[in-house]
């Protein structure tokens, strides 16, 4: 089942060292078969607001983007950015090709009804 980081960034502030970290945050990836999908700007809102930007870095699976994100090679970067961007960091595991949205609602149903 397929993982991702995700990273909601509230703010950015140009530095060298963003510079270096995109300059070097692939190679962080590749062991684990990380790659971006979505890479900041632009985002089009189409409901609310959404201030900052996003990043998107999808896994094989959730072990391996943990592993990604506590590795000595990410760890070793990761102050690059938190030094001069604020936000939100998440690893989130995806669902599958056969999910079904209405077998969740029907959960959810169940779940209120014996709460209830």
């Amino acid at each position: 089942m397929p993982a991702y980081g995700f990273a909601h960034l509230h703010t950015r502030r140009p530095h060298p060292d963003i510079i270096e970290y995109l300059e070097r945050i692939q190679d962080t990836l590749d062991p684990f078969d990380g790659h971006f999908v979505i890479h900041g700007l632009p985002t089009e809102v189409v409901e609310g607001t959404w201030p900052g930007s996003m990043v998107l870095i999808e896994f094989p699976d959730i072990d391996r983007a943990r592993t990604w994100y506590h590795s000595p090679a990410y760890q070793a970067i990761a102050h690059l950015r938190t030094d001069h961007i604020d936000g939100d960091l998440l690893l989130i595991e995806g669902v599958g090709p056969d999910y079904d949205p209405g077998e969740r609602a029907a959960k959810l149903i169940a779940e209120a009804a014996s709460a209830g």
